[in-house]
């Protein structure tokens, strides 16, 4: 008999399960996950049609999606409603004690940056927009792995892991019963930790558990390449900022600021969409500057959510790796850009799209709101946007749909416990290490 069995062993589970032994350590304690080890995640494939993988590692396994570039914001102004779950002060503190043990396990090699500039926070409320503030510990693709090695090393001789485990069912009587294809399991507690990428299997396990979903939260937006120096005014005391503007019709976040940097897909849901890469993950750095402008919508329910990324990211998809690109000049004079005049453009796309009209394709409230952002950003920064600005459709951040919890991160159900994304509280690496570290003090 297992007193607590956590099932997903991205950061929520990982740092949930470390500090279990550290409060507990005569506790006996499963982590399982459907994907594999760290040390054999080594997915490369640059489309969906080049993976061969059964689970593509490439978002599953141990470590999660912090396999991948390891950036950790430490801050309640975005990132998820942790701080509101349980305080922002408790919650600030534990994204602190998250960062401490990173730090402890090889992260302290990252500089730690702040993005707080009180200038320009005055600047930006002048024209209608606001600066949201954080500390990032940016580990970078190679140290993120070291890091969570080291912490897969302390862990696997202190609990019992499993890898490549499907779960087949999850039972209550007086403890829990899981099947798996390994062999059942008993134990005292469960905690799902499964993140974005098991959302359809944990609604099924909580549906059968008598638990049932709430609304559901999908970001899209247009992901934008500019000159690298077109954002000097406003950067030149942060490596990266966060802006935010709100409208009677909308309110969008910039994310994923990436100076010097490039573009590259993203693949998520069999959905292609162009994404950012930091210039501490390629061999050199670039001349241009990219970020997205996320417009969040509300929908009754995650599979309506799942369907409206469907409909608009798989439709310019096209059952592909399709993502258009238009130069900002088009789209003011509402044409479509062509493979012609983006080969002469002064801005290189460091994406390879297809050239494009984005009005065909995207739906107006994402453009809308992209140029009412750029009237403001002009005025913050004293100059217009290049016309030769890219703009790429379409980017998308998924959520999950909130189980409701209590204050301790456990279900209607006695023993049963949602962390991290899959709680729907959290939408960022900290925070979602912060929940696992919270809910193991709780438990």
């Amino acid at each position: 008999m297992y007193d607590v069995t956590i099932i997903g062993a991205g950061v929520s589970g990982i740092f949930m399960a470390y500090e279990l032994t550290k409060r507990y350590p005569e506790a006996k304690i499963m982590l399982i996950d459907k994907g594999k080890k760290l040390s054999e995640r080594n997915c490369k494939a640059r489309s969906k049609q080049e993976c061969l993988c059964d689970v593509c590692d490439q978002y599953i396994g141990f470590a999660g999606l912090g396999k991948s570039e390891g950036k950790f914001n430490y801050t309640n102004d975005f990132g998820g409603s942790l701080g509101r779950k349980i305080g922002t002060v408790q919650a600030e503190k534990l994204m602190w004690e998250v960062d401490r043990i990173l730090c402890s396990f090889g992260g302290e090699e990252a500089e730690l940056y702040h993005t707080h500039s009180p200038e320009l926070e005055v600047s930006a409320k002048s024209v209608g927009l606001e600066v949201l503030t954080t500390s990032v510990r940016h580990l970078g693709t190679k140290r993120s792995h070291h890091v969570f090695q080291s912490l897969y090393e302390v862990l696997t001789k202190r609990i019992d892991l499993w890898f490549g485990t499907d779960v087949y069912s999850i039972e209550k009587s007086d403890s829990f019963e899981i099947n798996t294809s390994k062999g059942n399991i008993k134990t005292k507690k469960v905690v799902l930790s499964t993140g974005n990428s098991g959302s359809e299997w944990m609604y099924r396990q909580c549906e059968q558990l008598g638990l049932l979903p709430g609304p559901a939260r999908l970001d899209l937006g247009i992901r934008v390449e500019m000159r690298e120096n077109q954002l000097e005014a406003i950067l030149k005391d942060t490596f990266e900022t966060k802006l935010h503007i709100k409208r009677e019709a909308f309110e969008g976040t910039t994310y994923c600021m990436n100076p010097n940097g490039r573009i590259i897909r993203k693949y998520q849901h069999g959905l292609v969409m162009p994404d950012g890469q930091n210039k501490r993950e390629q061999d050199k750095a670039g001349n241009n500057l990219n970020f997205t402008l996320f417009v969040p919508s509300f929908y009754s329910s995650k599979e309506e959510a799942d369907l409206v990324a469907q409909q608009v990211i798989g439709g310019i998809n096209r059952g592909r790796d399709r993502i258009v690109v238009q130069r900002l000049q088009d789209l003011k004079k509402q044409q479509a850009t062509t493979s012609h005049i983006l080969s002469s453009n002064s801005i290189v796309p460091s994406l390879d799209g297809e050239a494009g009209n984005l009005i065909d394709e995207v739906p107006n409230i994402y453009l809308g709101a992209l140029r009412e952002f750029f009237d403001s950003l002009e005025k913050l920064i004293g100059e217009p946007i290049d016309e030769e600005t890219l703009l790429y459709g379409i980017d998308g951040k998924f959520y999950e749909a909130k189980i409701p919890t209590n204050d301790s991160f456990e279900t209607d159900v006695t023993g049963l416990f949602l962390i991290g994304d899959c709680s729907g509280e959290t939408h960022s690496l900290s925070q979602a290490a912060a929940s696992g570290l919270y809910a193991a003090k709780m438990i």
